[in-house]
């Protein structure tokens, strides 16, 4: 099913939609086929304008077994199309289901619109001709189905036909066979009276430029790679494989020629261990892993920081605690990045807020850690890791400059006294000089002992500890002179102050917010938005901000961990809107939430209707 829905999500980004994805699957490597934790999904939302999420209730639903049927028929509304593969529709599977009755007889469905088709057993007649046995024929009913989907919505045929063709060119019979299956399906789409509607969804209105369909981890990884680039730095990855994040790994391991070093380690503290080694050695040190990744590298995260070398560690959030949910989302280690080492351990923070944004957070990482001396923490997440939605390649002269600005003399003293203090800090930002070591006359020594200030020698003076601290607050403090201010999305007002209620978010909120804020606009109602990217110094004009509307509403994907910072830091009573399912914020439940809100500041009743419901013109 996975590769079900990439083929249509990459027909649809060819034919020019704008689309949203969600990949659903276990985390089993093999999970119990036929019961519900078994269930693998592809959910893709596209449309002819521009839309933020993969959609709260899908308007068509293919159903594999009665597994798939029951685990997503609650997501339905009603009127929905319903396509049942009935060969697996059996007495064994249905218990395996948790289902007494089969739910294709009698009136349980009646308020959907139910095609039962036998998908396998016209698979299987589809392809017959090429040899195969019956299970090996009848692993290509996906082809059969995506091949009726791509009728059903028009989608074009040659880049599957393509991928057919070049994915199983050493296997002709299976090749010829799945490709037979997908033309099978949409020939059967456009013959049967079954079907008697095909939609049109015509090319979405984007700004000109080059588009590609783009996974998180894959911008994140690119994003990496020109982060190296635009700072003159040979990347080095060290890291150990942990689900969502091991995509980054293997995509890294493909751009050697771009100076990119991977590194597989045995564990987590071995590979940022390494990630730091290369640093002082004057490359770019990235490590990449999950929440409990995060947990295991803590203390080699706090030499990073004693040192002060770039480091750019990057959490692509699951659900938690422990092994927890692997292959599902959440935004729950934001406290865990803020204060998860011992001492006083500043650290930035960086979110993306979509898959393709993962490509510039992942350039702004990298500029804050080269920069600013400093390791950086990039919070993305399960649902931007394996979603996916076009995104506009940018121009090289679009991406920052990055200076590492390596110290090549000197710059304690003059004469035969002079010497090199690994600790005198640049005015502007903060930053303690880097210098390669065996540059001549560079010699110094780092390490996790309290450094004195300026020479860089271990220092046990109370005062000088004191002064040490509060010097690398105040430097992660300094990154909010380079970062932009928050902008707030408020149409009702002229200067930004027109509604009442501020919807505030950060990372992957921001789709299913900015979905439920023009849902709440659309019925008549004022509300703004601001999304945040930087965490970690926040945007100076924040407070400013907050301090200048009535009712801040925060949705996260945990239990009210920003709301917790802001109230703390800015004394405003956000109110959190806080679940925690493993999946995206839905954007209905989360526009009756905002619309709540409205009416309280308002001082009115307000009833959203059809508002808070998706648009028909979208399709999922």
């Amino acid at each position: 099913m996975q590769l079900t829905g990439d083929r249509f999500t990459q027909e649809t980004a060819a034919f020019g939609n704008d689309l949203v994805t969600l990949p659903n699957f276990p985390a089993e490597i093999r999970a119990p086929q036929g019961t519900l934790p078994g269930v693998s999904s592809f959910q893709v939302h596209f449309a002819d304008h521009d839309i933020l999420t993969a959609g709260d209730a899908p308007d068509v639903l293919v159903a594999m077994n009665p597994a798939a049927l029951r685990a997503n028929l609650g997501d339905l509304h009603h009127g929905a199309t319903i396509i049942v593969d009935t060969h697996d529709f059996t007495a064994r599977n249905l218990a395996k289901a948790g289902y007494q009755d089969n739910p294709l007889d009698g009136d349980t469905l009646d308020a959907y619109s139910l095609h039962t088709v036998d998908l396998t057993g016209m698979t299987v007649e589809a392809v017959k001709e090429f040899g195969l046995s019956r299970k090996d024929a009848s692993r290509a009913k996906n082809m059969f189905a995506l091949g009726l989907l791509s009728w059903m919505y028009g989608r074009p045929t040659d880049p599957t036909t393509t991928f057919l063709a070049k994915r199983f060119a050493k296997v002709p019979d299976i090749r010829d066979a799945n490709v037979a299956a997908f033309k099978a399906g949409w020939n059967f789409g456009e013959t049967t009276e079954a079907f008697a509607v095909q939609y049109e969804i015509k090319p979405a209105v984007m700004p000109p430029g080059t588009y590609r369909n783009i996974t998180g981890n894959l911008a994140l990884a690119y994003g990496l790679v020109a982060g190296g680039v635009q700072a003159g730095l040979p990347v080095f990855l060290g890291t150990y494989p942990i689900t969502p994040a091991s995509d980054i790994l293997h995509e890294l391991s493909k751009h050697k020629s771009f100076g990119v070093t991977t590194f597989q380690a045995e564990d987590e503290i071995a590979g940022v261990g390494a990630a730091i080694g290369a640093s002082y050695a004057g490359h770019l040190g990235v490590t990449s892993t999950s929440g409990p990744g995060v947990a295991l590298k803590s203390e080699a995260i706090g030499l990073a920081v004693m040192t002060e070398l770039p480091l750019v560690v990057v959490d692509v959030q699951r659900g938690g605690p422990s092994t927890g949910l692997p292959t599902k989302t959440e935004q729950a280690d934001l406290l865990q990045a803020m204060f998860g080492r011992n001492g006083e351990a500043p650290v930035p923070i960086v979110a993306p807020q979509s898959p393709g944004d993962c490509f510039a957070a992942a350039v702004e990482a990298t500029r804050i850690a080269v920069t600013y001396r400093t390791p950086v923490l990039l919070l993305s997440d399960g649902y931007l890791a394996n979603g996916s939605e076009p995104w506009r390649v940018p121009a090289v002269d679009e991406l920052p400059v990055i200076d590492p600005d390596f110290a090549t003399r000197t710059n304690h003293g003059e004469g035969d006294d002079a010497e090199f203090w690994p600790y005198l800090r640049d005015d502007e930002t903060l930053a303690r000089p880097w210098a390669i070591p065996g540059t001549p006359g560079l010699e110094h020594r780092i390490g996790g002992l309290e450094k004195g200030d300026g020479h860089g020698n271990i220092s046990y003076d109370p005062a000088n500890h004191d002064f040490m601290v509060r010097t690398r607050q105040a430097k992660v403090d300094r990154i909010a002179d380079s970062i932009p201010l928050v902008e707030v999305d408020d149409p009702s007002g002229p200067d930004g102050q027109g509604a009442k209620v501020l919807v505030l978010g950060w990372g992957s909120t921001y789709g299913p917010i900015g979905a439920g804020v023009r849902r709440v606009r659309k019925a008549g109602y004022q509300v703004a938005q601001a999304h945040l990217r930087h965490l970690n110094p926040f945007p100076s004009n924040l407070g400013e901000v907050l301090k200048g509307y009535d009712k801040v509403l925060v949705p996260e994907m945990n239990l009210g961990q920003l709301s917790l910072l802001l109230r703390a830091k800015y004394l405003v009573d956000a109110v959190g809107y806080n679940h925690v399912r493993g999946l995206p914020l839905k954007a209905t439940e989360l526009a009756h939430a905002i619309g709540e809100l409205v009416g309280q500041a308002e001082g009115i009743d307000i009833d959203l209707g059809v508002w808070g419901e998706p648009t028909q013109k979208e399709h999922i």
